[in-house]
């Protein structure tokens, strides 16, 4: 028997996505109160319950399969494996408040490499996904990041404002609002689907764990973008990431050095 192709990986990815995002959906705006973790971020019923029935579906299909899930940890096994990244709701303030930017994250990790990847938007009903090979594509139809030239006319996404002081990034978060046409926060994984999609040009988060950005390696370079750390770098390891085009590139990464010019 021939071993699943990235696309294969891909098909079992979407479905398993889609099935954990409609049952988040019976728990959103509906009074759901959340726990608190003890690094004072929120989780609820909904997380857990996605979460283990994504695992369910892995654990079935590919009983050989390494997982690692933001609510119920690792799964490990052979260390040359393929591994699975979950995040069951990427945006749980977002949930826990009903605005509806939370989204299902899955990522397959093999030799080092993400090889197919799917965001699923529930509430929105927005599904960005791609494995190596077969382009990106939201809801069906093929997309692109921006054509957009220069950081002048770019649109900037990020998630929580503060965290850039903190994390020691503020001067470089100052230099990408002064560099850019627009900024917009409250975005979480959607801003890197925004990227990936083309609508807008560039997402930054100065903090990231692997398994709240599993699937975007693959989705941004699928979709002619990168996906990676602060320094040019495509992984999900990094403990930061930004996303945005090929084309800009280059005058982020300026940026991020404190170079204004080529």
């Amino acid at each position: 028997m021939k071993p699943p192709r990235p696309e294969d990986y891909l098909e079992f990815a979407i479905d398993a996505a889609h099935a954990a995002g409609r049952l988040t959906l019976g728990y959103f705006q509906a009074g759901v109160q959340p726990d608190m973790k003890p690094d004072d971020t929120p989780v609820t019923v909904a997380d857990r319950k996605a979460e283990q029935l994504i695992r369910g579906r892995i654990e079935r299909r590919f009983p050989d399969h390494r997982i690692v899930g933001e609510e119920f940890g690792r799964k490990d096994g052979d260390a040359a494996a393929p591994c699975w990244w979950i995040d069951p709701i990427d945006g749980t303030k977002a949930f826990v408040r009903g605005v509806p930017l939370y989204g299902v994250l899955l990522g397959l990790e093999a030799d080092g490499r993400i090889v197919a990847g799917v965001a699923y938007f529930p509430a929105l009903d927005e599904m960005v996904y791609a494995a190596d090979g077969t382009g990106c594509f939201l809801n069906g139809r093929r997309c692109a990041v921006s054509t957009v030239e220069t950081l002048s006319r770019a649109v900037v996404a990020f998630t929580n404002a503060a965290s850039f002081k903190k994390e020691g990034r503020q001067a470089a978060f100052q230099r990408f609002l002064d560099a850019s046409y627009h900024s917009v926060g409250w975005s979480d994984a959607y801003g890197h689907a925004l990227v990936a999609t083309g609508r807008v040009e560039l997402m930054l988060d100065a903090v990231m764990h692997p398994y709240d950005c599993g699937p975007f390696p693959v989705i941004l370079r699928e979709a002619g973008g990168y996906f990676g750390d602060w320094s040019g770098t495509e992984t999900i390891h990094a403990g930061e990431a930004l996303s945005t085009s090929r084309r800009l590139l280059p005058d982020v990464l300026r940026l991020v050095a404190g170079r204004d010019e080529p």
